[in-house]
């Protein structure tokens, strides 16, 4: 059963979960994160974000910078942030974590 949320309880909702999201910032509707990881890790990190994105149906924005990786979810054209585009931001955490573990 889905559970229905008006748009002020949805946007608590969403506001609470992204709290729960170690660092990342949130930008007027997009969030963003930054990880310090080396290019193998940067390429297992994107196979890994790629497949959740795609079943999510969703696109996020990473990008490579020297020694880190830049992300970035959500559209960025005054469109809210949606449920799907936190859960990708937690999957990128848990892919994080899977990809830095030794």
């Amino acid at each position: 059963m889905r559970v229905l949320f008006n748009s002020r309880a949805k946007h608590d909702y969403l506001s609470d979960a992204l709290t729960l999201l170690t660092g990342w910032t949130r930008e007027g509707e997009q969030i963003r994160r930054t990880l310090v990881i080396d290019d193998t890790q940067h390429a297992a990190l994107t196979e890994r974000v790629k497949v959740v994105a795609d079943a999510l149906h969703l696109r996020p924005e990473i990008s490579r910078r020297s020694d880190s990786t830049q992300i970035r979810v959500g559209h960025g054209n005054d469109e809210p942030l949606t449920e799907g585009e936190v859960l990708l931001a937690a999957r990128i955490e848990d892919a994080y974590r899977a990809v830095t573990e030794s």
